[in-house]
């Protein structure tokens, strides 16, 4: 009888054993979430540890109870823990519990909470933070205003060399003095020439020949050869009135302006074709704009511009593009841009400094737009960050058009009526901070956040 009792509590042992044997490896077999130090520290590892006197870390599987330290891996309706996130923001997530510099415990983020990289903000938060947003919606064409700088000269078309097509000597000089303002037909300086003289004793002579003679075609020959030397007509028809030669003959203005230069003096000697003045209307200046590279597919001729000048301020003259050369600075990546200005009142001058605005539309039709102050640009894309309500933000990665006048054309990423944060953006203090709003969405999304 003793004999059975011992088989039988034997027995009942080893079904006792084994009973707890596939309770103790369902346990066995659940992933671990990390490794705890074995006495309780805080101290954690991603993978299997031992410490420094050869104990294994232990390891806690989502079931598991866990210290304060190691917040726990499941809490009512957030799902496991994905992650943990530095509690200031800064581009710094652990997959396991870590403490700052500052011994602050790194936040959990739940995979109920990592909405495709959504962060959420408190409303008195918000307040606090001064958060506005703006609708994307559909605005008129962008228009631009182009800034450059540019330098006055004179127009080219309106330029004028006083030059004469015979020898001769100057008597006497009307105009005597560079700046000095003519008009057209006046007199200049009178020239004393052996060949025009001999010129007009031939028209003479011609003219008192009989038809029967050849008269007519000697004089018409000797009025055309007047005419070839560029004698005025007001002095061919003094010639005829009164039949007599003169000595000396004006230069006359060949248009209105001002002498820009004048290389004659009286009682020298000059020559054919030799330059006696250079006259320059002011009607019209050219303002050449150095305009950036980037900037130049807005212009186009016919655009309106204005400029101002250090010579008066406040005052803004106004003139049309009217030329885009077609070659750019190879130190400066600037072309040159010619601007059409009037100056009817004579107040601009050659070689004035300009500030100049060219008003160029960037786009036509209407557009999808939004504030420009919705776009955080990192250079390599560009970010605004959409409200999903309820206190909720996600960065955005969109493509930027043209912008202008406070606003950004969204050519993808946005749709008509969502909203975008465009004053405080709470996640950027300083453009580390936005790499590091940035790397923290990444991290609780596939979608990087913003990628």
């Amino acid at each position: 009888m003793k004999r059975a009792a011992c088989i039988l509590s034997g027995v009942a042992l080893a079904a006792s054993l084994f009973a707890h044997v596939p309770v103790a490896l369902a346990q066995n077999t659940k992933t671990p979430l990390y490794y705890q130090d074995p006495d309780g520290k805080p101290d954690y590892s991603p993978v299997p540890k031992k410490t420094t006197d050869g104990r294994d870390y232990v390891a806690v599987v989502e079931d598991q109870p866990t210290t304060a330290a190691a917040p726990a891996a499941k809490e009512s309706g957030k799902g496991r823990i994905l992650y943990y996130r530095n509690p200031m923001g800064l581009p710094d997530t652990s997959p396991v519990p870590k403490k700052d510099s500052m011994g602050m415990d790194y936040i959990p983020v739940y995979e109920n909470e990592a909405e495709a990289g959504v962060v959420k903000v408190a409303p008195g938060r918000l307040q606090l933070l001064g958060v506005r947003t703006a609708l994307a919606e559909e605005r008129p064409a962008v228009t631009r205003t182009i800034r450059a700088t540019g330098t006055l000269g004179f127009d080219e078309r309106r330029l004028a060399v006083v030059t004469t097509k015979v020898e001769g000597w100057i008597e006497q000089l009307d105009v005597a003095a560079t700046g000095e303002t003519v008009k057209k037909g006046q007199a200049l300086a009178w020239l004393y020439s052996p060949l025009l003289v001999s010129a007009e004793e031939e028209f003479l002579l011609a003219s008192r020949m009989p038809a029967s003679h050849g008269g007519l075609s000697v004089g018409a020959a000797a009025l055309q050869r007047l005419r070839a030397l560029d004698v005025p007509e007001d002095e061919i028809a003094r010639l005829r009135r009164s039949g007599k030669a003169s000595r000396r003959i004006a230069i006359r203005a060949p248009t209105d302006g001002v002498v820009t230069d004048k290389p004659v003096i009286a009682g020298m000697r000059i020559m054919p074709g030799e330059p006696l003045y250079k006259l320059a209307d002011l009607a019209t200046l050219w303002l050449s704009a150095e305009v950036q590279e980037a900037d130049l597919g807005l212009i186009r001729p016919g655009q309106k511009a204005g400029a101002s000048m250090v010579a008066f301020p406040g005052r803004m003259f106004e003139g049309t593009v009217d030329f885009i050369y077609p070659t750019l600075s190879r130190d400066t990546r600037t072309a040159k841009v010619r601007i059409v200005m009037p100056n009817a009142d004579l107040a601009l001058r050659a070689a004035m400094y300009a500030s100049v605005e060219i008003a160029a539309p960037a786009s036509g039709g209407s557009i999808l737009a939004v504030p420009d102050s919705a776009v955080i640009d990192s250079g390599a894309r560009q970010v605004v960050l959409v409200e999903k309500g309820e206190g909720r933000f996600a960065p955005r990665v969109v493509k930027v058009g043209a912008r202008g006048g406070g606003f950004a054309e969204i050519l993808d990423g946005l749709a008509e009526g969502e909203r975008v944060v465009v004053g405080a953006n709470f996640l950027i203090d300083a453009e580390s901070n936005l790499k590091a709003a940035l790397e923290g969405f990444a991290a609780g999304s596939p979608q990087g956040g913003a990628r």
